[in-house]
């Protein structure tokens, strides 16, 4: 591991450290060239997968729809999300520079908790997507236009920015100047309150409390949505409607279990000085595995996205 430097120079309301080193994954230091090959790997598959998702909603007008819609929205989520974290991994995998910088690691923290939040808020309005079309299906091209997919999407930035903008500024007021090794791979919230030599409590509730709201708003409207279609799927007189009603829903509750079960287990503890080293293996979960799940169990396994990719890339070998 790299050791950090001593730097005298202040740099905010008693914070004398100019800059953080991500630990990173030491008892495993001996494996980094691996390590770096496999995030590498998956990093590319990530992105690949993802944008082939969001190119294809954009190119076939079959797919034109308020699901594919949210879908590619959510694809160009993940693609950003994990950007915000996996670069960074693989240079510490690669050459061994664990340092990052103190505005640089608070750009990231700032950027990864708050495409987490808008995340989470697009996850409920995908939930919401599903009841209409599933629940209301008469009222569904009406209710779901194209002017209503936008002002959702909007609303999902909009109501995560200010809260998450808070929060990060708060943390940033805060003093640093004592440790700085981030128990991390790399710049969240958490470990970065651990590190503060000021009086904490108040910023933890406010991380604590805010996690919880926007968790558990989207989680309950989720619920209430996947409730709804649950009974109205049982209520459907044909198997085959059943069957494609359950494909469709079974693949946005896989990657709902993935998301939630990570980040409850990462955020919600009142105490986030508690278990810094176990969030590591929680938070790959939510930067590496995820983002690669998504396309092949989202949309991927879409019979409908078959199709259309097939199409364009026989139009492609056509041009050619």
């Amino acid at each position: 591991m790299m050791m950090w430097k001593e730097v005298p120079m202040e740099m905010g309301n008693g914070t004398t450290v100019q800059e953080f080193t991500l630990e990173g994954f030491p008892a495993i230091q001996h494996l980094r060239k691996v390590l770096f090959l496999v995030h590498l790997l998956a990093y590319l598959a990530s992105i690949a997968g993802n944008a082939v998702i969001v190119t294809i909603t954009c190119a076939d007008s079959r797919l034109h729809t308020p699901m594919y819609f949210f879908l590619s929205i959510f694809s160009f989520f993940e693609c950003c999300f994990t950007s915000t974290v996996i670069p960074k991994l693989l240079v510490i995998f690669l050459s061994g520079r664990q340092t990052i910088s103190f505005l640089a690691c608070f750009i990231q923290a700032f950027v990864f908790v708050f495409l987490g939040a808008a995340g989470f808020l697009l996850i409920a309005v995908m939930s919401l997507d599903r009841y209409v079309a599933i629940c209301k299906p008469l009222h569904y091209p009406t209710i779901m236009n194209l002017k209503t997919c936008f002002l959702l999407v909007t609303a999902c930035f909009a109501l995560a920015f200010p809260f998450i903008t808070g929060l990060v500024v708060k943390v940033f007021q805060l003093s640093f100047c004592g440790p700085r090794i981030i128990p991390h791979f790399f710049c969240d919230l958490a470990p970065l309150i651990h590190l503060s030599c000021s009086d904490t409590s108040s910023t933890e509730m406010l991380a604590f409390v805010l996690a919880l709201v926007i968790l558990l708003t989207s989680l309950i409207i989720t619920i209430i949505a996947y409730s709804n279609i649950v009974v109205t799927i049982i209520r459907l007189p044909s198997a085959k409607e059943k069957k494609k009603a359950f494909s469709t829903c079974s693949s946005h509750l896989i990657v709902l279990s993935l998301m939630y079960g990570s980040c409850v287990f990462i955020y919600v503890k009142p105490k986030q000085t508690n278990r810094l080293d176990s969030n590591r293996e929680a938070a790959l979960v939510n930067t590496v595995v995820t983002p690669l799940l998504n396309p092949v169990i989202y949309t991927l396994r879409n019979k409908q996205v078959h199709q259309a990719l097939r199409e364009t890339m026989y139009r492609m070998k056509i041009s050619r």
